[in-house]
């Protein structure tokens, strides 16, 4: 699922000027540009991300020596994932954007989640992505608690990111990437360990998570697309309904859990 874009699309000057964070699992990430460098901040997420995520950004732009007027957008991971992530995230993203001037503030930029996981993964393995280089097939595992995960697929090609699958929340049994995919990236190999289909392990794995340079990374594509929005239209993306399992729930997912692992 692609950002909302904007009616009339923000004109992004170059060098961009990015502000990128993400609070979606229990790691927390910011990272800032002014065109040609990169500061960045990672530390505990979960909880702690809303206190600790302004002070961060704070700390950021002292020691790149920018203005919080100066940023051409503000880039933030809007979901799947943790709800009181999401939602912090959304409204730092909002209140920033809105305080950053007594005009129109600044843009925003949400950014899918598992795109952000996708890129990240991509950067570990491959390094920078060269125009020329042949597409690259990835789809990104994140860990949604209660037994599932959520999964969505992604196409690399000359410095482009587009979605080929929807996002889905699934069981870990349940996964069927597609027969296209390259590569599995996320944070769920240790979690449901022996849990994935075997037909699945000949697909290389990295292990990874969402991260505000992966963000970055992405931006300027997705700005120039013209992907940027309001801040007042800045929404976090829910994929589940139910946060939440009752006692029994929680005993039948567990015992079936501790089933499937006796089974192999």
């Amino acid at each position: 699922m692609s950002a909302p874009q904007a009616q009339l699309p923000y004109l992004m000057p170059k060098p961009f000027k990015f502000l990128a964070f993400d609070t979606s699992t229990d790691r927390l990430s910011v990272a800032l540009t002014d065109g040609a460098r990169v500061w960045q901040h990672s530390s505990p997420g979960g909880a702690q991300a809303s206190v600790t995520l302004i002070p961060a950004i704070l700390r950021l732009l002292a020691d790149a020596g920018l203005a919080l007027g100066a940023l051409d957008a503000i880039v933030f991971g809007r979901g799947p994932g943790s709800f009181s992530g999401l939602r912090t995230a959304c409204a730092v993203a909002q209140g920033l954007a809105f305080g950053a001037s007594h005009g129109a503030g600044i843009a925003v930029l949400p950014v899918d989640t598992l795109m952000a996981l996708a890129e990240e993964a991509r950067f570990q393995r491959h390094g920078p992505l060269a125009a020329g280089d042949a597409p690259l097939a990835v789809t990104a595992l994140l860990d949604a608690r209660m037994d599932e995960m959520y999964v969505q697929s992604y196409e690399f090609a000359g410095g482009v990111c587009r979605s080929i699958k929807d996002c889905e929340l699934i069981r870990p049994e349940n996964l069927v990437p597609g027969p296209a995919v390259q590569l599995l990236a996320g944070n769920v190999f240790g979690v449901y360990a022996g849990r994935l289909p075997e037909g699945l392990a000949g697909l290389p794995r990295v292990p990874a998570y969402p991260t505000a340079a992966a963000l970055l990374r992405l931006a300027p594509a997705l700005a120039a697309a013209g992907q940027c929005i309001d801040a007042a239209r800045a929404l976090p993306l829910y994929v589940r309904d139910k946060v939440a399992q009752t006692t029994d729930e929680r005993a039948r997912t567990k015992a079936a859990a501790d089933a499937a692992q006796a089974s192999s």
